[in-house]
């Protein structure tokens, strides 16, 4: 039913495993390695046609240029603007559901927990409309906060259900002591729930970061100036209306891309640790 490992296959498999994963990577890595070398060619040789061959030089200027020629700066910090409260808010939100949904039992446990679950099911595609329209109707529209508003809303659903999950593998009877002892159920999440939780909060927080952070289509419906675009939305704005200055635009991907890398860097033994708490048990 389940693969065999490696180490029980014959030689001739062996060899070819071990001649496939490379392959596989290099594949992979290829459309990423095309933007790098991109990155870095020069602007006469896209107005040449070389878009695919060696360069004709290093042009690590291109990465100044972004800066220089573009609100690339503004893009980036509009997205740490979206994306850190979004990151806050959702984590924050679905600790709190997903603490309830798993400890309190109501009769409404199992519909309200569905409704969250329910949510991740619709194509976010239909909801352009009616959520621009919305915006447009708070004022939120093309503002930062709007965006950030939203994503938590969206995000909250897949969350809690993350959440949830994770606090009803927890050992029930740290809450039944805790209860006998007269603590109250905010010290209760608090001091007892809350630390045992620090690794999916981890996890969760390099994912929701990573799916933000990299949003296109809610960046586009949401904003359309560059005091309040995303960078992801930011970069489709570096081509000039005659030329698509390829060089620039990869140079922006490259700089866009640091930093949901650098989170997960700097977070993946907790990030590792939270995906993997409970899957022996």
């Amino acid at each position: 039913m389940f693969p065999r490992p490696v180490e029980q296959l014959s030689p001739g498999m062996q060899m070819a495993y071990k001649l496939a994963v490379p392959v596989a990577l290099f594949l992979w890595l290829l459309p990423l390695l095309g933007v790098a070398v991109t990155s870095v060619r020069p602007a006469s040789d896209l107005a040449q046609g070389n878009y695919f061959g060696m360069p004709s030089g290093l042009a690590f200027e291109n990465y100044a240029l972004v800066f220089q020629n573009t609100p690339m700066l503004q893009y980036i910090l509009n997205s740490f603007w979206v994306t850190i409260p979004t990151v806050i808010g959702a984590v924050a939100l679905s600790c709190l559901t997903g603490f309830a949904l798993a400890i309190y039992k109501f009769p409404s446990n199992l519909i309200i927990f569905f409704m969250f679950v329910a949510g991740n099911f619709v194509p976010f595609q239909i909801l352009m409309v009616p959520v621009r329209d919305m915006t447009l109707q708070l004022g939120m529209y093309n503002t930062w906060y709007g965006l950030a508003l939203f994503h938590i809303a969206f995000q909250s659903g897949f969350c809690t259900l993350f959440m949830r999950n994770f606090i009803k593998s927890l050992p029930f009877e740290l809450i039944e002591a805790a209860r006998v002892e007269g603590v109250a159920e905010w010290r209760i999440f608090w001091y007892i729930v809350i630390p045992l939780m620090r690794p999916a909060i981890a996890a969760l927080s390099v994912l929701v970061f990573t799916f933000i952070w990299n949003d296109f289509f809610w960046a586009t419906v949401l904003t359309n100036s560059p005091e309040t675009q995303p960078v992801t939305a930011g970069l489709s704005s570096l081509n000039g209306q005659w030329i698509a200055q390829w060089h620039l635009v990869s140079a922006g991907s490259i700089l866009a891309a640091l930093p949901p890398v650098a989170m997960f860097f700097l977070m993946q033994k907790h990030f590792i640790a939270g995906l993997t708490l409970g899957a022996v048990k």
